[in-house]
């Protein structure tokens, strides 16, 4: 367990370094084009440019604080939203009552693919856990 978390840890660290902040004239108009296409009326607060050279924009969608991530040709790859802890499937917040007994979650986001996948990602003290749509933690 603890090896999966550590795992969990370093691979953040490495993606959270891997990006950088860049002005929207920046990215490209087949990225721009498909975020409008994608969540229309949106407005992007800011972007990241991502190591593999795909983008990331954080914005709010119906009031809900929204990232999407795109490839290098302007496909949408998935959409992180902010969700309540209440939303999540009964067994993961089974696990985290049980594995993270008196630790408070910081932040819950509920992740869907461009393929229609969902996963969930549970922040607890700077830790991200990612569950699958059944609240299984992936490995």
């Amino acid at each position: 367990m603890k090896t999966n978390i550590l795992a969990v840890i370093i691979a953040l660290t490495l993606t959270a370094s891997c990006t950088s902040k860049v002005n929207e004239s920046d990215v490209p108009k087949a990225i721009i084009e498909s975020f409008n296409t994608n969540f229309k009326g949106s407005i992007v607060e800011s972007w990241d440019k991502e190591k593999d050279g795909g983008y990331e924009a954080e914005f709010e969608l119906n009031g809900v604080e929204t990232s999407a991530t795109f490839s290098t040709d302007g496909n949408l790859l998935e959409t992180e939203r902010e969700i309540e802890q209440s939303a999540l499937p009964t067994s993961v917040n089974e696990y985290v009552k049980t594995n993270y007994e008196g630790k408070s979650i910081d932040e819950v986001a509920k992740i869907t693919t461009g393929e229609g996948i969902v996963k969930y990602e549970v922040e607890i003290e700077n830790v991200d856990l990612i569950f699958d749509d059944k609240g299984n933690l992936f490995n």
